[in-house]
């Protein structure tokens, strides 16, 4: 008898090597023999008597063997290669035909299974199901279809397409496979289910993101605005360091100037009286130039302080520290929830800072201009009386 199932699994492993298109990838060589095992698994377990458990081993093998002919009506046409093999090695006709029963009875659909035989049959090809490579052999069967041009399952299509196998269309029978597969196969389905869960926990969080998002851009003239804000205080921030970076560069270039004056010409001045009034006028327009450098970075602080009928009134603008440098945090505090609350507030305040900040630098570019100013006509006037003063002198 092992003979006989030896010769079945040498037979259908060259019919699969030599006949069965590569788009077979899970309905294979490796997909009956772990049908054949999950049937001796079945058999060990069970009351079979030996030419009963020969019939299922050797259905296990050749089950699946229709497929080299084409997917449709595979059962019957593997039934028909069975005969052939099995007659070829003179095999008992009622083991033939308990064979071609059971190849018969692995239809998955429309069909269901009467005798113990075609119970345990089934079970084994659907095993699977119960096992923990459920999620591989699946995956498997997928790119099958998909190579077969059956049906494009999307992933979102093959998980419902699972869970409905596993809860509506398929059962075990066994009593082996209630035991053994059923627990493991409930397993698999609560996995399914979870992904499911999630699934659906992940679309919904896109919808409602994606109306946040909608939302968001409805609003967008409020946002246009914060925009406004934004971009003209730091332009106005920028305009600032500009104008201390100018200051601070009159202020050591004219630094710069007196110092050499004072270490190289003041020791000339006794022999050479000709240079006391170029150089005075020299030194003079330099620390006018240091002068108005200082007054434009020079700041301005406030008093510091305000009241809540200020705030009450919307009178204070809280975003400039000069306005709350000597309050208690608490008080402050106070007044920006004060402030938060009123949009409107919000906006007065964020105005009030860009006016005054435009004053400021106003202020800041006036003078810096004036102290170039003063610079260009210093140095001109310094060059052309020293050049007079030389003249007049020889």
């Amino acid at each position: 008898m092992s003979n006989i199932v030896e010769a079945a699994d040498n037979f259908i492993f060259q019919l699969f090597k030599d006949k069965l298109p590569s788009t077979f990838v899970y309905h294979n060589y490796t997909h009956s023999k772990r049908v054949y095992k999950s049937i001796n698994e079945i058999i060990e377990n069970s009351q079979f008597d030996v030419k009963d458990a020969l019939i299922l081993r050797l259905a296990a093998l050749l089950h699946d063997t229709g497929y080299i002919v084409g997917r449709e009506n595979h059962e019957e046409e593997g039934a028909k290669i069975a005969r052939k093999f099995l007659e070829e090695h003179n095999v008992e006709e009622d083991v033939i035909k308990g064979v071609e029963k059971c190849i018969l009875a692995t239809k998955f659909k429309d069909t269901t299974p009467q005798s113990d035989l075609e119970k345990a049959i089934r079970d084994a090809d659907s095993s699977h199901f119960g096992k923990d490579y459920f999620k591989e052999a699946s995956e498997f069967l997928r790119q099958e279809y998909l190579f077969q041009k059956v049906h494009n399952y999307t992933s979102r299509e093959w998980l419902d397409e699972n869970i409905k196998v596993l809860v509506e269309d398929h059962q075990f029978y066994t009593e082996y496979a209630l035991k053994e597969w059923q627990p493991v196969k409930e397993d698999n389905l609560a996995d399914l289910l979870s992904q499911r869960k999630k699934r659906k926990e992940k679309i919904q969080k896109e919808r409602v993101k994606a109306k946040l998002k909608a939302q968001y851009k409805n609003d967008s003239p409020e946002r246009g605005i914060q925009t406004f804000y934004r971009t003209a205080l730091r332009n106005h921030m920028k305009l600032s360091d500009i104008a201390d970076t100018k200051a601070n560069i009159m202020l050591s270039v004219n630094a710069i100037i007196i110092s050499l004056v004072l270490s190289n010409l003041i020791s000339k001045l006794d022999n050479n009286n000709y240079l006391i009034i170029p150089t005075a006028i020299f030194v003079l327009f330099s620390a006018i130039t240091m002068i108005l450098a200082v007054i434009a970075t020079r700041p301005n602080v406030t008093r510091g302080e305000f009241t809540k009928e200020d705030v009450a009134n919307r009178s204070v603008n809280l975003t400039f520290f000069g306005n709350f440098h000597k309050m208690e945090l608490e008080q402050y505090e106070w007044a920006i929830e004060e402030l938060l609350k009123d949009r409107n507030y919000v906006y007065k305040s964020l105005t009030k800072d860009l006016y005054f900040l435009g004053k400021v630098l106003d202020r800041k570019y006036r003078i810096l201009r004036l102290t170039y100013t003063i610079f260009v006509a210093g140095t001109i006037i310094s060059l052309i009386s020293f050049a007079v003063f030389f003249y007049l002198e020889f």
